[in-house]
């Protein structure tokens, strides 16, 4: 049994991070100190004034534990990764996790690409960004491909050169095919260079270049030609409008700001946090993210949680951080921050000028999206966590967050498949969607078919790290009534699993009607949001399995009968076909010439001569 009075004896006067404990053994707060022995301590004592949120999790807390460190910036990384994976109840959260998106040029390479990614590598590519606006990276990126005509294929050059026909970017004018050998690595890099310039914000070179071309098109009377000029120029221009505000300075800065409500009848409450990203003194964009924050938070908490989240998450770090406020580990953030950039970090808070100006837009801003996404996040909570309430009140159960549904799909027995879709909160979690190809059981058999899926799925070890089969769920769904249901609790119970299992059962019309709950069938209001959402996620675990069923029957669709030898896999059958064009010219060509084909060997040869000299003739590809 964990006495907390003696755990707190034992405790270390040194940094580290300590994690407390609930009721169900779940972790409910992580946090860092200096001295883990003063730090934790200060939770049980009741002279102190700890506010409300603290007086609330005190008296759920069962046990806790802590981890040493060498020092208070390794604590502060440690909390950062802990929160980041477990999520705490109690600890400041951003409600979602954004990723940005990059630009990235292959400098590495000998004929450089110009991609798109959401993670910056240490792969001595060129990285531009981030930027906002995904749509507005892959405008970017069509344009440059179309005014420098550089490659956007997955080909190793120079290796490749010559093994396969031009793309049709290349019959397009769109690039100038250096898989064909058309062009030099030193002309091609000319063509990156002039990309990067562009890239760094230099439009008017490329502009006043287009513009020649318009005129001599023009005045060439080809019109059509001009008309693609004109459209580039324009393309380039809005991409320059874009860049609304300048500063004086070339640095990379980010401008944060929060706004929330700071009553103190307020138990639970939104802020919002916006963030401006400065990159070479130009506003190239904003965002703004929402955060579960409780009674009692002030300011300087919410930005300090908020720092150490999204710095964790992003790959990009400015070179300047500017706030509205101070924070309390300001300092050892600034050193964290410093270690990730490995260049020096500062986070200031501006009290006058041009920069204390861009604060206060940050911060109005903010207000502005807290005060109009207030009834959205109603509307939002109502289809979501308020539909999961009413799952609740129906099945007479506490606490759902993850929900997982299961279906089966197949046509008369082909390729059955099973999915597997996960909801947490009311909404979809699509990372952890699964799918799996029966492979037990023979023939169209619904019951059979997911006894297999479900035992796969809660035998399946986990890894190391977080994946889809790391957490059970606190409900299952099934597509159907009391047989999907009963074989459900068949499977748990051989595996000494329990977990709720509730059935969606629907009308002759295929529409749903029901749920079927402890052998009983439970009439549902169909006006409901809880309703709503066991709809959609019924129609969500049919969609899925569709869809993989669907991907398969292609598959099978487009089988090649050099499938059906042994030795040849599909890297030795696209070189069969790239070399002779035909399955008929394979089948006529000697154990020799088969053998002289690239990735191809004698015993694979006579493998491809015997199988066409012993079958009869096939010719479908």
């Amino acid at each position: 049994m964990f006495l907390i009075e003696e755990e707190l004896k034992k405790l270390p006067g040194k940094p580290g991070v300590y994690i407390m404990h609930g009721e169900k053994d779940e972790i409910i707060y992580v946090g860092k100190a200096v001295s883990l022995k003063n730090r934790v301590r200060q939770y049980f004592q009741s002279s102190r004034n700890k506010g409300a949120k603290i007086e609330q999790m005190v008296t759920h807390i069962t046990r806790f534990e802590y981890i040493v460190t060498d020092s208070e910036l390794e604590a502060l990384v440690l909390e950062c990764n802990l929160i980041k994976e477990h999520r705490p109840k109690y600890n400041t959260m951003l409600k979602d996790d954004k990723t940005y998106p990059f630009i990235k040029v292959t400098v590495n390479e000998p004929y450089p690409r110009v991609l798109f990614s959401r993670t910056m590598k240490k792969d001595k590519a060129k990285y531009f960004g981030p930027y906002t606006s995904s749509t507005a990276v892959k405008d970017v990126i069509e344009l440059v491909r179309k005014i420098y005509m550089v490659r956007s294929c997955n080909r190793n050059l120079p290796r490749d050169c010559g093994k396969d026909r031009p793309c049709l970017y290349y019959h397009m004018k769109q690039c100038t095919a250096p898989c064909q050998g058309n062009v030099s690595e030193e002309a091609y890099k000319q063509n990156i260079g002039q990309v990067l310039h562009f890239l760094n914000g230099n439009y008017k070179e490329t502009i006043d270049q287009l513009t020649e071309k318009m005129m001599a098109a023009s005045e060439e009377m080809r019109f059509e030609d001009a008309a693609g000029y004109r459209d580039l120029i324009n393309s380039i221009r809005r991409i320059g409008e874009r860049q609304k505000i300048t500063t004086y300075g070339e640095e990379d800065r980010d401008i944060i700001a929060v706004a929330m409500d700071e009553s103190e009848d307020l138990r639970e409450q939104d802020a919002v946090v916006q963030v401006f990203f400065m990159r070479g003194g130009r506003l190239i964009g904003r965002d703004h993210f929402f955060l579960r924050v409780a009674r009692g938070d002030t300011k300087a908490q919410v930005l300090s949680s908020f720092l150490k989240q999204f710095y964790a998450g992003t790959p990009f770090i400015p070179a300047e951080i500017m706030m509205q406020t101070e924070i309390e580990d300001g300092e050892i953030i600034e050193d964290w921050l410093t270690a990730r950039r490995k260049q020096r970090v500062h986070i200031r808070v501006p009290k006058k000028g041009t920069k204390e100006k861009l604060v206060e837009l940050a911060k109005e801003n903010a207000w502005m999206v807290l005060s109009k996404d207030r009834e959205r996040i109603k509307r939002e909570e109502g289809r979501t966590i308020g539909a999961v309430k009413e799952i609740e009140d129906w099945l007479g159960l506490k606490d759902i967050v993850r929900m997982e549904a299961y279906d089966i799909s197949n046509i008369s027995g082909f390729e059955s498949v099973g999915s597997m879709v996960v909801y947490e909160k009311g909404k979809p979690k699509r990372s952890d969607y699964r799918k799996f190809k029966i492979k037990w059981v023979q023939g169209p058999n619904d019951y059979a078919s997911m006894e297999e899926v479900l035992t796969r799925r809660f035998t399946h070890e986990s890894k190391g790290e977080y994946d889809s089969f790391s957490i059970l769920p606190d409900l299952i769904l099934m597509d159907g009534g009391r047989g999907q249901v009963n074989i459900a609790r068949k499977v748990l119970g051989e595996l000494g699993i329990d977990i709720p299992v509730c059935g969606m059962v629907k009308d002759d019309n295929h529409r749903t009607r029901g749920v079927y709950f402890n052998n009983v069938e439970i009439p549902i209001d169909t006006s409901g949001e809880g309703f709503h959402l066991v709809t959609r996620i019924q129609d969500e675990a049919h969609r899925f399995a569709i869809e993989y069923h669907r991907s398969l029957r292609s598959k099978e669709q487009v089988h090649s009968v050099l499938d059906d030898i042994p030795g040849i896999g599909e890297t030795r059958r696209k070189a069969l076909m790239r070399r002779f064009r035909s399955v008929e010219n394979i089948r006529d060509a000697s154990v020799e010439e088969l053998s002289q084909t690239e990735s191809m060997n004698v015993q694979s040869a006579e493998a491809v001569y015997q199988f066409f000299h012993r079958a009869p003739n096939h010719t479908n590809v």
